[in-house]
């Protein structure tokens, strides 16, 4: 039985695996919340699923290291330093770094990044989310990890041609961009479309999540994929083998 330990267990995604791990045949190796030593769960783990904050990320990764445990990251916020980080890590112990666990937005970023490389640049593409309204990042993780896809298509960097957020006399939109909107309120748990925009004609891809266990069902399949692999930096796509 694979032993998964959970970094943030006191939090919504951590309750929600926690609960589901019998139906999977796994077991829990333990939990620990904000302010707690990692290193005596990484120890105890066979593999460590992270849904904390980014400041917790670090302090993770090295016990995960330490104890040459495979950590699934799930934490969103994370900055390009934490990237650099994860990269490191990655040389050690298998790492699968992710903006969402949902293996229906997985294959949708496949899908956008596919009609991005087939599509040419005359095609604009929008991406809008919406979230609960105690999300405190924006753009969510799964939209920049989308926006992600879209600009691998074309074979650029998002950061070369990212919009956040539009106001004011914002011009004519420039040719090649991808825009991302952010929308919160309500409970919404997770609501995702891209727009290709074209003359005449347009192309939504989108996901809505209508319940949270998704991305807790979605977690724990990785974490058990992920648990017998070698070093390596791992996704989502691989897991479902696209």
């Amino acid at each position: 039985m694979t032993a998964i330990g959970i970094y943030g267990c006191a939090g919504r995604m951590g309750q929600a695996i926690a609960l589901i791990l019998p139906e999977y045949g796994a077991g829990l190796a333990g939990g620990i919340d904000a302010g707690e030593d990692p290193a005596p769960l990484a120890a105890l783990a066979d593999v460590l699923v992270d849904f904390t904050v980014p400041g917790a990320l670090p302090a993770n990764l090295a016990a995960a290291r330490k104890a040459g445990t495979p950590i699934l990251i799930g934490t969103t916020g994370i900055t390009q330093a934490h990237r650099a980080m994860i990269a490191e890590a990655s040389e050690e112990i298998a790492v699968l770094q992710t903006g969402n666990t949902s293996l229906g937005v997985t294959l949708l970023a496949r899908l956008v990044r596919e009609a991005a490389a087939r599509l040419d640049i005359s095609w604009d593409i929008e991406i809008v989310e919406m979230h609960h309204r105690a999300k405190v990042d924006a753009p969510s993780g799964t939209s920049l990890m989308l926006g992600e896809a879209a600009a691998a298509g074309r074979g650029v960097a998002l950061g070369d041609v990212s919009v956040v957020g539009r106001a004011g006399l914002s011009g004519d939109r420039a040719e090649g961009t991808i825009g991302m909107a952010s929308l919160r309120g309500g409970t919404v748990a997770g609501d995702h479309q891209v727009i290709f925009a074209g003359n005449g004609e347009r192309i939504e891809l989108g996901h809505r999540a209508e319940d949270r266990a998704i991305f807790a069902h979605g977690a724990v399949t990785a974490a058990l994929w992920l648990a017998s692999k070698p070093p390596g930096r791992y996704s989502m796509a691989e897991v479902l083998g696209i």
